[in-house]
């Protein structure tokens, strides 16, 4: 499969689950291309579907409508065995871990391969390898219950690639971590990525995972997907009141300001260390407030955004936009921010 083709091809795909209350929704008409060797967020709040989605995606929950595509094969027309075959070329990676806690790690490792009918001896020296590149070849015989949470990850990690699989599908594999933590495992799955060409889907609810390590994201919101792109392009122009809402950390409004006019202006890593506004109340001496500032590091950049109040008066306001968009920034009016 050559680079930039479509590895995951997710068609018309819609989930309803039927309850004693009557029908409940999960998913609708979800469209998406996920290509080889990327790291593709997915987000959203709680409720909004995401992991229902995870679960369509290797079809251990089928799909009211559509389907889905993994390497040009339609998912819905394969037969159990088929399905268990498909199922094998994709890892899994969960938040709470899964581990069985009467293995040792190194059994945990080969489990999968036991599964696939792989011999001990061989089983036993691809779980050693993929010890060694998660970092932990010295806790082999040591079980889950006297491992870290960032441990109890690793040794998922090496799970989910003991099949060699063309895919990692990881639900919520941070939320149970310490920021440090996840910080760490998220650059194993990077380099993972990067090593092997392994297709990773990252299910998650926090901004931060999906700006540390995806390239690109679809945002879900309320059983739809309401935006995909690029993630520096979705956090500099968000087009969605969803994305909005991801981009401007929630409780970051003001009120109460004189002003109604606010812009933001978004830096990249060439830009950021300018002093542009500083240089911008000079140049119109005019005072203007700093409503809100943040920095991140989307996929190894920095970028960073900040919100100002602008002038009552429309012309200068016009003016200070079009000065600080002369300068290669990016600048947006904002009317719902205070």
């Amino acid at each position: 499969m050559s680079a930039g083709t479509s590895l995951i091809k997710i068609r018309g795909l819609s989930k309803v689950f039927k309850t004693d209350a009557g029908e409940l929704n999960v998913l609708e008409d979800i469209n998406l291309d996920i290509m080889e060797g990327e790291i593709f967020g997915i987000i959203g709040m709680s409720g909004a579907g995401k992991s229902t989605l995870v679960r369509c995606l290797n079809f251990l929950e089928k799909p009211t409508k559509g389907t889905v595509y993994i390497d040009n094969q339609d998912l819905s027309c394969l037969s159990q065995k088929e399905l268990y075959k498909i199922r094998q070329s994709i890892g899994m990676i969960f938040q709470q871990f899964n581990l069985l806690m009467q293995r040792n790690v190194l059994k945990n490792v080969c489990f999968p391969l036991e599964i696939a009918g792989v011999k001990k001896k061989e089983a036993e020296a691809r779980a050693y390898e993929l010890l060694e590149l998660v970092g932990l070849s010295d806790k082999a015989k040591a079980y889950p219950s006297q491992l870290s949470g960032g441990q109890k990850q690793r040794v998922a990690i090496a799970r989910a690639l003991a099949n060699n699989p063309k895919v990692i599908l990881c639900d919520e594999a941070t939320s149970a971590l310490d920021p440090a933590t996840t910080k760490g495992v998220l650059a194993l799955l990077k380099d993972i990525n990067k090593r092997l060409g392994i297709t990773i889907v990252i299910i998650t609810h926090e901004m931060s995972v999906v700006e540390e390590v995806c390239q690109r994201v679809a945002i879900i919101d309320s059983r739809h997907i309401a935006e995909v792109g690029y993630v520096h392009d979705i956090f500099t122009k968000p087009t969605t009141d969803a994305a909005r809402r991801l981009v401007f950390p929630e409780g970051e409004r003001v009120e109460n300001f004189i002003s109604s006019r606010c812009c933001r202006i978004v830096f990249n890593g060439s830009s950021s260390f300018e002093p542009v506004i500083a240089n911008m109340v000079l140049e119109f001496r005019q005072p203007v407030n700093i409503i809100f500032a943040d920095t991140r590091n989307i996929d190894g950049k920095a970028f960073g955004q900040i919100v100002i109040q602008l002038p009552e008066d429309k012309l200068a306001g016009e003016k200070m936009m079009a000065y600080l968009r002369n300068r290669g920034l990016t600048v947006e009016e904002v009317k719902d921010f205070v």
